[in-house]
């Protein structure tokens, strides 16, 4: 399997790609958006207000007050509502967003694949991992920590309670969301009435408050403070820290339902319950350390502590779907081994559960809950990973928007810079805190990274060593014509990535059973740079002679290959009946050679890898009973 991204196949993207977005009401996807999309960003008012406040040190200034105020409010109407809904959203991947998927159309805009991207588009995948395993733990723990406002003896059970939301949170994926999922919205929706109510009140009763409008108290407190204004930054960046869910759940809703959800809900319930819950702070400076869950009524505390829980696993539930969502990608783009994937649902697709990375996210959410104990210590761990996946966001867009929109390159940095400059500050700000836990999200996306680049580098060299001294596909089928070989009946596919040349299954069984069938296709998969591929432009065949065809099957980076399925839809030259065609798959046994092509602690991880990697019988959809596995040995 091969990932393309060269013009000549681009060419014809208009062609090839089909959006597929679900056909509903736009006030059903508007529902729908605010319960999946908005979960991370949508909890961060459990921690962000309090977090930054805390930062000042000491008791804080009325002036104080509303300058951090005011650097949270502006940060969501320029980071969310400037860059991503009116900006970054139309940087679309026919229909699709995510770091993938734009790291794919930033190649296409290039014409030529650029090994700057690659890195690029695989830093901004291998740092979504690293949020993904800690939004889980920092929104749960800050939820289930509103127990100790209602009762201070409650606060023993946290950890406890914590630790079992989380773990039932993962172990239910297997049986898929779609039951679950229609109660998100209106969670949810629940949720942001919440957090408008309380705000309002607050305004009402200190309308002082508003003076953070004015984005000039914001830029006081950044340049009065020194070294504290950029810790102070580092924190009122928890307030945007789910902004790229906007972009990365775009093929999920489309930019229509996203962006009214966000511009009519979402947006004006968190800026009033910001300002809120800054009224409050001016009212009670005490409370702050505390300064959600006492910013409500007493009688309302313990709904609200449940809501708030209920809000947080919401939240981790859209970070698990976008880390099965984006590994299904990465192992189409060859950036890591097949890993089994189990569809949980009938009629969506994009409802897949893959065991390997649930139950690694699981473990890890839990050693971090365990290490990190608070929500508070776990905030100095945030924010990096996102921080660089918007910076890595905005790089990327330059590109997309100078090439692929034809901006040029003035235009594209004259609209991108002004973001990239916010985006760096917010990512030197999260660096202050590289010691107190900010190290962890970068150590998760370094090993990931290092994986994906040993899985790309070990596959390059196995399939090169592969094919040394292989036989050319046009001069094999020539020299079969004169052959005397026997010929038996039906039809044979031999699966390769290298189309050109003899498959090693083809080789093999020619040389051990002396016999070639009266069709022989040389099947490969190949993966373009769109997200999907119509059934009507998926095979492309070649005739080479009477006996040999090239088949090509083409999809898309979000699509799962279903051969069998493919082939029904194959019209044109050779008519296959499944009954009479056997799938020749080679399994290929990578062995660590004498003269090593990797450093031998790549080749150790390498090898480990692709001894795990899943069945390609399985991975493909191919009939088992019409497999022949044939071996091979490949020596790195």
């Amino acid at each position: 399997m091969t990932f393309d991204s060269t013009a000549e196949s681009d060419a014809a993207l208009a062609d090839i790609a089909e959006p597929h977005h679900p056909k509903r009401s736009l006030p059903v996807l508007i529902l729908g958006s605010v319960g999946i999309v908005y979960g991370d960003i949508g909890t961060s008012p459990l921690y962000a207000m309090k977090e930054s406040l805390l930062h000042v040190g000491g008791a804080p200034s009325t002036q104080e007050i509303v300058g951090v105020v005011s650097l949270l409010v502006w940060s969501l109407i320029v980071v969310v509502t400037i860059k991503y809904v009116v900006l970054i959203l139309r940087a679309d991947n026919h229909g699709e967003g995510g770091a993938l998927a734009l790291m794919a159309l930033t190649q296409r805009a290039l014409s030529k694949p650029s090994t700057t991207i690659l890195v690029l588009g695989t830093l901004g995948a291998a740092l979504f991992y690293g949020d993904a395993i800690l939004t889980p733990a920092i929104s749960v723990l800050s939820a289930v920590e509103g127990l100790k406002v209602i009762s201070p003896a409650l606060g023993a059970y946290v950890i406890p309670i914590s630790l079992a939301l989380i773990v039932a949170l993962y172990v239910v994926q297997s049986y898929g969301t779609s039951r679950v999922a229609g109660f998100f919205g209106p969670i949810m929706s629940l949720w942001f009435a919440s957090l408008a109510l309380i705000g309002i009140t607050h305004l009402i009763a200190n309308p002082a408050i508003l003076a953070a409008l004015n984005p000039i108290n914001g830029l006081w407190f950044m340049t009065s403070h020194g070294i504290v204004g950029f810790t102070v930054l580092g924190s009122v960046f928890l307030a945007v820290t789910g902004a790229e869910a906007l972009y990365a759940d775009l093929g999920h809703f489309g930019k229509k339902p996203i962006r009214y959800a966000w511009l009519a809900i979402v947006a004006p319930a968190l800026l009033l319950n910001y300002l809120g819950q800054g009224a409050f702070a001016l009212s009670e400076p005490a409370a702050i350390p505390n300064l959600f869950f006492l910013s409500a009524p007493e009688w309302a505390r313990l709904p609200l502590v449940l809501l708030a829980t209920a809000a947080t696993i919401i939240a981790g539930q859209a970070v698990i779907t976008g880390a099965f969502s984006l590994t299904q990608q990465a192992i189409q783009l060859g950036l890591l081994p097949r890993l089994e994937i189990e569809h949980t649902s009938a009629s969506e697709r994009g409802q897949i559960y893959l065991p390997t990375i649930n139950w690694l996210m699981l473990a890890g959410v839990v050693a971090l809950v365990l290490s990190f104990g608070s929500s508070s210590a776990l905030a100095s761990a945030y924010g990096i990973a996102v921080t660089g996946t918007m910076v890595v966001t905005s790089l990327m867009a330059i590109v997309v928007f100078a090439r692929g929109w034809k901006w040029g390159f003035g235009l594209a940095l004259a609209v991108v810079l002004p973001f990239l400059a916010i985006d760096s500050a917010f990512l030197l700000a999260n660096l202050l805190k590289l010691l107190d836990g900010g190290w962890l999200p970068l150590l998760i996306a370094a090993v990931i990274m290092m994986l994906m680049a040993i899985w790309m580098r070990g596959t390059r060299i196995a399939t090169r060593k592969a094919v040394e001294g292989s036989e050319t596909m046009v001069h094999f089928a020539a020299a079969m014509k004169r052959s005397s070989v026997i010929r038996v009946s039906g039809t044979a596919m031999f699966m390769t990535s290298a189309p050109t040349i003899v498959p090693d299954a083809l080789r093999h069984n020619l040389k051990h059973n002396h016999v070639l069938h009266e069709r022989n296709v040389i099947l490969t998969v190949r993966t373009m740079s769109s997200p999907y591929v119509a059934e009507a432009r998926r095979a492309r065949l070649q005739k080479l002679d009477d006996s040999f065809w090239i088949l090509e099957l083409r999809y898309g980076f979000l699509e799962e290959p279903n051969i069998l399925k493919a082939l029904i839809h194959v019209r044109e030259g050779v008519k296959f009946d499944i009954m009479s065609t056997t799938f020749f798959v080679g399994r290929r046994s990578i062995k660590a050679g004498r003269a090593s092509l990797m450093p031998r602690w790549q080749r150790a991880i390498y090898i480990k890898m692709a001894r795990h990697s899943y069945d390609a019988i399985d991975y493909f959809q191919i009939p088992a009973n019409r497999v022949v596995e044939l071996g091979t040995r490949v020596n790195l």
